[in-house]
């Protein structure tokens, strides 16, 4: 079970990977502004300050998943709550009905489990599951399902309404979410694809026509230009991320 979804602990495969590709990667783009062995060799441990990036990165990208997730969830619970069912003969329903679809590492199914048992073994209330559920989830629509289905609770409302109102209110506002998304991705990958392209010009002119570009490798002048290009490439690439990330 996960502690927090947005804190994203990498294992030790991942770390391997990331760190290896990360050097290779960086390591090749400074040598192929420079020419310099030394300091392409050099830069590559500037990965090391991607880290906190790339963890959290992968911690929205677990997040996302676990909100698109609970929309087959609230699909289950509905659907049990309609059928008479108390929550906590819903969860367990969940867990069940879920598994056909989800395999038992995906985020809903590792928390549906840990709930069927905590409420099987050990009769926990399905009040306090969901609650703690919601705070490590920081994750607004499952927050807001679990309040307001803490509120039916002690208010003692119509469950079944309630519930089939907030699953259809949280739905409309994930399909909406999802189309967003499905928009400013295709800008994204269409500015990370105008941001490579001086980079592969760059590639193609040192494999196929080196001696037209020496001019820039050697000498002050050259190392100017070569740095000015490198870092408006940098700068430019943060800031269609930064434009194109929109939050919902």
């Amino acid at each position: 079970m996960i502690k927090n979804y947005s804190v994203y602990e990498m294992s030790d495969r991942e770390r391997i990977l990331f760190f290896g590709a990360g050097y290779l990667a960086a390591a090749g783009l400074v040598f192929l502004f420079y020419h310099s062995v030394v300091l392409s060799a050099l830069s590559g441990f500037l990965v090391i300050k991607l880290k906190p990036y790339y963890e959290d990165f992968r911690a929205r990208q677990r997040i996302q998943r676990l909100n698109v997730q609970f929309k087959d969830m609230l699909y289950s619970l509905s659907s049990s709550i309609a059928a008479g069912r108390q929550m906590p003969e819903a969860l367990i329903e969940a867990a069940d009905g879920l598994a056909i679809m989800y395999g038992p590492s995906e985020p809903i199914m590792m928390e549906l489990n840990h709930m069927k048992r905590c409420i099987i073994e050990n009769n926990e209330s399905d009040r306090e599951l969901l609650a703690d559920f919601a705070q490590r989830s920081c994750c607004e629509d499952i927050n807001n399902f679990v309040q307001v289905y803490i509120i039916c609770r002690n208010m003692g409302g119509d469950l079944e309404k309630i519930i089939a109102r907030t699953s259809s209110i949280l739905t409309d506002k994930m399909n909406i979410e999802r189309e967003i998304k499905s928009i400013t991705a295709q800008k994204k990958f269409e500015g990370r694809l105008i941001a490579l392209m001086p980079v592969a010009m760059l590639l193609i002119l040192n494999l196929l026509s080196p001696s037209y570009i020496v001019p820039l490798y050697s000498g002050l002048p050259g190392r100017l230009i070569m740095t000015g290009c490198l870092g408006a490439g940098l700068w430019g690439l943060l800031m269609m991320e930064r434009i194109s990330n929109v939050e919902i």
